[in-house]
């Protein structure tokens, strides 16, 4: 017997506010990030140049070309050896720290929503705190730990990067999997 998704409404909307609010501690009173992303070198000079470029918003690669055709150049074999490479996001002029937040929030809330479906699906009502524990923690890891490192790999995220996340991952994963165990339904 399956558990109705309605019926984990309390523990879905608990671990979307926890998840927030940890995910707030983390970036913003917690050590472990701050050194995740590094400071650009002669940044005054790469923001003058780019303010003069007016490249939209928007991710870019580089180097890359338009026609696929143009990787078997000369030109580009040139730019792929000689370098450098990377990624560019270029964000609006003032992004909404209010919106980023705001999303931030739903996506745990459709995270946990998903992952209730799927222990809802496998679990009755009234299962035993290990069993919910074990199969949410683990749809948790799925998503928080394991979710965002494919970017990160073809990106260029740094392995000190990978590391922090996957500690916040773990603990959000943990912290869900406590939520549903805990407030899981009875028979």
């Amino acid at each position: 017997m399956a558990t109705d998704l309605l019926a984990l409404w309390l523990p879905i909307v608990v671990s979307g506010v926890l998840l927030f609010i940890l995910s707030s501690i983390f970036w913003t009173l917690a050590p472990h990030h701050k050194k995740d992303i590094a400071c650009l070198p002669r940044q005054d000079e790469v923001l003058d140049a780019l303010r003069k470029l007016d490249i939209p918003e928007g991710s870019y690669m580089f180097p890359n070309c338009e026609d696929p055709k143009e990787y078997k150049t000369e030109r580009f074999k040139a730019l792929y050896d000689t370098g450098p490479w990377g990624t560019l996001n270029l964000f609006p002029a003032r992004p909404s720290m209010a919106r980023n937040m705001g999303l931030t929030f739903l996506y745990f809330l459709v995270v946990s929503i998903v992952i209730a479906y799927i222990a809802g699906a496998s679990r009755a009502p009234g299962a035993e705190f290990g069993a919910v524990f074990q199969l949410v923690a683990t749809g948790g890891i799925l998503v928080y730990v394991l979710g965002g490192m494919m970017n990160g790999l073809w990106f260029g995220k740094r392995l000190r990067f990978f590391v922090t996340d996957a500690i916040d991952g773990l603990v959000y994963a943990l912290a869900t999997g406590l939520i549903f165990g805990l407030l899981w339904p009875g028979a």
